[in-house]
């Protein structure tokens, strides 16, 4: 049995990425083990490429600013393994991390001789329902791992499913068109539990008002129409329906994840009957905080976890606003499955200078393969991370760093900037 938490963490660390199969068995199975600990709170259940861990933490934020008890789970970390669980502002401790893993150990042993293989994430989602049912929560935001119809946390019953956007990302997982995606996003919708998105793609309305219809769910689209007076700078406000609001969180991507949250928490507080004042909205949303998200650390560095094209479109739009007329160096590193050369592109047409790296990941892309990908007249490749890094933070006054890409690769940098 586990007696530490880093005994836990190599433990769940180390177990395998992606089943033998890929569907819901292993979890309907084990869940059923368990006790079917998922069926024992309430829950929101957040899908969509980009802005779901934003989003949750703005559900997560107004909620408990109305006094409620209410757990997150979401992916990946960027600060400490832990952060993935957590009951308002609190993340799993240590301690709890390795009751769960040894309560978790022999059930997957068992599964194994049965030829069942659970895998990491599977265990992740596990350990949350038994800790969201333990700590009795109000509501659970669970998130989306990947794609929506066979993820893992696609065993719960929610009050509301929520899809934030559909933009390209894990295509070898969930295909290489936006309906493709967009169809195993929509899979999260089950039988009379109403859907709330922010996609703007009116090419997928149809398709999201079929899926809606077969499963009597009702529809909810944002209506960005509404959103006026956008001021995009360090802090970020704007007006939804004539209410003016002030999010932490910078960029215009921000403001639609609010409005989601807004409409989402609007939509709970008629189906449940639960006081929800529009203060607990506004207190909630400018309390929102997400490391690694547009964080600044001064006023001239900036990191982003923009993972993907939609990501690294939304950074680009928010940067041009919030640092008009300054010298843009870049420093860039992801993963190799991600459509980098797209992303690159993107930061070639904005960046003054840009900079590729790598980072000790198994799953990275190579420096020099990044570097040749780009055509930008003022480029370089360097291996160390740390040490570019550290060239780079040398600013000048009218100089501003920004270091984007994998979420992993964040993290890594955000450790330095905080040393």
């Amino acid at each position: 049995m586990f007696k530490t938490i880093n005994e836990a963490q190599v433990w769940i660390e180390n177990i395998k990425r992606f089943g033998s199969k890929l569907d819901l068995t292993r979890m309907e199975k084990a869940t059923k083990l368990l006790g079917h600990p998922e069926k024992e709170f309430k829950s929101i259940h957040v899908g969509g490429t980009n802005g779901k861990g934003s989003t949750s933490t703005y559900l997560k934020k107004i909620l408990s600013h109305a006094g409620f008890k209410v757990g997150i789970y979401t992916s990946p970390y960027v600060v400490k393994f832990n952060e993935r669980i957590g009951i308002n502002d609190e993340y799993i401790s240590d301690e709890d991390m390795v009751n769960y893993a040894n309560i978790l150990y022999p059930l997957t042993e068992k599964m194994l001789e049965e030829d069942e293989t659970v895998t990491f994430f599977e265990v992740l989602t596990l350990m949350s329902f038994l800790y969201f049912r333990d700590n009795q929560v109000d509501y659970a935001i669970i998130e989306v791992g990947l794609g929506g119809l066979l993820d893992a946390t696609n065993v719960i019953i929610p009050e509301i499913s929520v899809i934030t956007n559909i933009s390209y990302d894990h295509m070898k997982q969930l295909g290489d068109s936006l309906e493709s995606i967009a169809l195993n996003k929509l899979g999260i919708v089950k039988d009379n539990v109403p859907l709330v998105t922010a996609i703007e793609n009116i090419n997928l309305f149809p398709l999201f008002a079929e899926v809606t219809a077969k499963h009597n769910s009702r529809l909810k689209i944002v209506n960005f129409d509404m959103v006026t007076d956008i001021s995009v700078k360090e802090v970020t406000k704007f007006k939804y329906h004539e209410n003016e609001y002030i999010l932490n969180l910078t960029g215009y991507h921000q403001v639609k994840n609010a409005c989601l949250a807004i409409e989402t928490i609007r939509l709970l507080r008629i189906l449940n009957n639960i006081k929800v004042t529009e203060e607990d909205i506004h207190e909630g949303l400018k309390l929102a905080a997400w490391p690694g998200r547009f964080e600044f650390f001064g006023p001239n560095i900036v990191i982003d976890g923009a993972h993907n094209i939609g990501g690294i479109q939304a950074l680009v739009k928010s940067a041009k606003e919030v640092f008009k007329g300054k010298y843009i160096k870049c420093l860039f590193s992801v993963m190799r499955d991600k459509e980098h050369k797209k992303m690159i592109e993107e930061l070639d047409n904005f960046c003054d200078e840009l900079y590729f790296t790598e980072f000790e990941y198994q799953r990275r892309a190579d420096a020099e393969e990044l570097f040749l990908e780009s055509t930008h007249y003022h480029k370089s490749f360097h291996k160390d991370y740390k040490e570019i890094f550290y060239k780079l933070i040398d600013l000048k006054e009218n100089e501003v760093l920004i270091i984007t890409g994998s979420l992993y690769f964040i993290s890594e940098i955000r450790k330095l900037l905080i040393k």
